[in-house]
């Protein structure tokens, strides 16, 4: 099965671990790319991913999330296909950035497309080629 993790789900470990949710979505995602090494799942990477990690203020957080583009099965780069569909996902309203995101997901033939970011979450039930999730939801469907 093929997996998308979004930027704010490779970020989400350098957050504020004090509040439970952040540490428990820290928690599952480090297990996503568990199963990943493994082989449990293939992870997908695009050139989306790239552009955002790019633009990281910390050099050690970049270069950690850029390290796991070699352990990627698929690297969707832009295309006319993509920035179409993308057009279709912010017509639902997402944002330009997570709409290309949930693009590329499509594009590499992802299973799911996992996130942090409430705003993509909301619109999860408008969006029918992925299924979008958090890193807990994935687990427990997937994992458990």
């Amino acid at each position: 099965m093929r997996i998308y993790l979004d930027n704010c789900c490779f970020n989400r470990p350098f957050d504020d671990q004090r509040h439970l949710r952040i540490r428990l979505e820290s928690e599952a995602k480090l297990r996503i790319q568990e199963a990943v090494r493994d082989g449990e799942f293939q992870l997908a990477w695009s050139y989306v991913l790239d552009f955002e990690n790019s633009n990281n203020p910390f050099p050690d957080r970049r270069e950690r999330i850029r390290a796991w583009r070699i352990s990627a099965a698929v690297d969707c780069v832009e295309s006319p296909a993509v920035k179409a569909a993308a057009g279709s996902f912010a017509q639902i309203g997402l944002r330009r950035m997570d709409a290309l995101h949930v693009a590329c997901a499509v594009s590499a033939g992802c299973a799911y497309f996992i996130t942090t970011d409430d705003q993509v979450l909301e619109k999860a039930d408008r969006i029918h080629e992925v299924k979008i999730v958090d890193p807990i939801e994935f687990i427990k469907k997937e994992l458990s």
